[in-house]
Parts: C-alpha cells; structure tokens; sequence
C-alpha cells in the first residue's frame, strides 16, 4: 500500500491536467486534480448540465478467469454473481470476516471474464485478499496497464456516440467493446453507462498509452470539460452515494450503511444460495431485525440553517447528548443547502428526525432526510 511517505504517482494523464492549468493534490498515492481553473462549482454545475471528463485512471482494474470465476467471486461478496446476464454490471461490497466493508467495487460478466473495478486507495489490499481467498479458484489478473476515464452528465451519450456510434443504445449497468476514433489511431475500449455522480454517463476503461489521446479527443467536443477530484466528491454526496473511507469502511457492515439493496433475493434468508459470504451470520441476523444486531445506521442530514456541516463533527441528540457524526458533508452547489451524511443509532435514523450537529461549539440543527439529495438521472431505458 502506498504510504505518505511515498513518492506520488503519476496517471497516464498527468501531462494534461497540467497543461489544462489544474490544482494537483495527493489523493490515493497519486498526484490528482482537485479542481481546474473555472474552480469547483463551475465544474459541479457543468457536469449537472452538460457532460464532464473525470480522470479515475487510480482506481483499480482486476480480470477474474476462468469457469469457477462467478461462483469463487460470489463467495466474497454478499451479492449475486453467478446469475448476472452477459455484459450486465453489479455494485458490490467486498467484507472481511465480520461482515465490514473492505471495499465497494463494480463487476461487469463480459462472457470471458468477471471485470472488477476497486478503488484506488484500496486496490493493492484488494487484490491481494481476492487473490489469497480465490486464487485457487480462478485466474486472479490486475490489469495496471489500464487507464480508467468517466464521462459523466446528461449530454455525455451525445459526445461519445459521436466518436463510439451505438454505446446509445446500452442502458445503466451494461456495457460493451467499443472502437473509437482519437488523434488518427482507432482505439479499442471497454466502456459501461454507469458512474458515481448520479448522472447519466460512462466509465471508460482504455489502455494507459491511448488515454491522453482519447481524453484529449473528448475534451474537444463541445458539450465537454474536465472535471476535478472537488466537483466529484460533491457529485457523488449530492447523489448520496457513499465514500470508502468517510462513509463506509472495514467497521460498518452492509446493512449499517444502507446498503442492503445492493443484497439480491437469492444471498438473503430464504435464497437459493443465502449466506456463504464473510460475515453472513451478522448480516442475515441484521437484515431479520434481530433485536440489538444493528447499533448504528447511515442516514442523509439536511441543515435547518444555512451553515455546512462538516465531516467528522459530532452529532447530538436534542438533549444534547451523543449520538454519532458525520461522515460527509458540504453546502450542495445543486440544491443549494447543507447536506451531509453520518451515523446514528437506529432510533434517530427515521425520516424527520431532528438531531444537533456541533459546529464550532454551538449546535446547528438538522433533519434526517431521504437520500439521494439530488434526483439521479440514470439512463435505464
């Protein structure tokens, strides 16, 4: 895992971001763009409006091979592999042994292999769990040659069906090959109409040699500019989509962070092939109710005054005792109002419930409201 001390490293775009004038900050072991010259905002209500280009080349890109592939994968995860459709994609939570969250991740079946997508921060730790559990099972195969774009907002298919005619026609969670056309070479690509900001979009998965060229031929239609790592965290709470390390992490199970959608039928009590994942007895126990399985939840907050909250700062109850924090937070450029996300006991996590945020000292109320804050607008038919 890469450490502070570490030398920064470099994605294949690197030389882009700085001829385009960007901030550079060390995020996950590399050196990233937090913003560009038209600063956060601008880039957030861009991507709201018309389509951004976000470097996500730090994420992880792992092959799964081989027959027993979707069955060894299915054994970490508390979600259905083996009957995903040919070219469909699936969120999915990688646990450890409690039942806690090691990662979040992405998986797509593309016939010949089980595609995974982790996150950067995370990914060295990742591949060596999946390799050490399943590498008996299955061909375990990181992919660093791989550069990883996301073109995201609503007119994103307008500028990428124009350089990759047909990706239109896929849906939210598909994907496919596509060949597209960047700086006279034709370049072969992986792309799924999925994303992290609760807009309509891509994520394109290129090899590292080719990225400049295709992220250059993107940036040279009208509908699109580049998007920083700032704009992107606003996106993706807005969306209420949580961040592996802020919201969730190798403490909070599946259920605690509201997650149990991402459990299909068939993992659950009663399902053709409940349990068999790390952690199940915990999480079955919890997704059944059990009385005291569940100490904390993850809920949306919304600030009854014009103040951000944000995270890390402690959450009391209106006696003003403690009761948790939050995790995320930050004045929404969309909805125009302080929303964050944190954790609570079961008790305070009903829609409407009011609680106390400690902001310098002095109590900011807040409602626990319905997430996402912001409508998605995701492409399903």
């Amino acid at each position: 895992m890469t450490t502070t001390s570490d030398p920064l490293l470099n994605t294949p775009l690197n030389d882009l971001h700085v001829s385009l004038g960007a901030r550079m900050v060390p995020f996950a072991g590399y050196s990233m763009p937090v913003q560009y010259p038209a600063g956060l905002i601008a880039e957030h209500r861009h991507t709201r409006s018309a389509a951004g280009l976000f470097d996500v080349s730090h994420m992880g890109q792992v092959r799964l091979v081989g027959p027993d592939a979707a069955a060894a994968f299915e054994s970490l995860i508390p979600v259905d592999v083996m009957d995903l459709p040919m070219g469909k994609q699936r969120y999915g939570l990688l646990l450890n042994d409690a039942g806690g969250i090691i990662d979040d991740l992405m998986f797509v079946n593309r016939g010949t292999d089980i595609f995974v997508i982790v996150n950067g921060a995370c990914k060295v730790g990742d591949i060596a769990h999946i390799q050490t559990r399943i590498g008996m099972r299955c061909q375990v195969i990181p992919m660093p040659e791989r550069a990883l774009l996301a073109l995201q907002g609503p007119q994103a298919v307008t500028a990428l069906s124009r350089l990759a005619p047909g990706v239109q026609k896929l849906v939210f969670m598909t994907g496919g090959n596509f060949k597209i056309q960047a700086d006279g070479q034709t370049i072969d690509v992986f792309l799924t109409r999925s994303g992290y900001t609760g807009e309509d979009g891509f994520e394109i998965s290129v090899l590292a040699t080719q990225a400049d060229a295709l992220a250059r031929t993107l940036l040279a239609q009208p509908e699109v500019k580049p998007i920083g790592l700032g704009a992107r965290n606003s996106l993706r709470l807005e969306a209420g989509l949580p961040l592996y390390g802020n919201d969730i992490d190798a403490t909070t199970t599946p259920v605690e962070a509201a997650l149990s959608w991402a459990m299909q039928k068939v993992r659950r009590a009663g399902g053709a092939r409940a349990g068999g994942f790390p952690g199940h007895e915990k999480i079955l126990a919890q997704l059944a109710g059990a009385a005291g399985a569940i100490a904390r939840k993850r809920v949306g907050l919304m600030a009854l005054e014009r103040i951000p909250v944000r995270e890390h700062t402690g959450l009391q109850d209106l006696n003003g005792l403690p009761i948790g924090a939050v995790t995320s937070g930050l004045l929404g450029p969309t909805i125009d109002k302080p929303v964050a996300m944190g954790y609570v006991p079961p008790a305070f996590a009903a829609l409407g419930s009011r609680v106390n945020a400690i902001v310098r000292g002095k109590p900011v109320p807040m409602e626990v409201v319905a997430m996402p804050f912001v409508p998605t607008h995701y492409f399903r038919s």
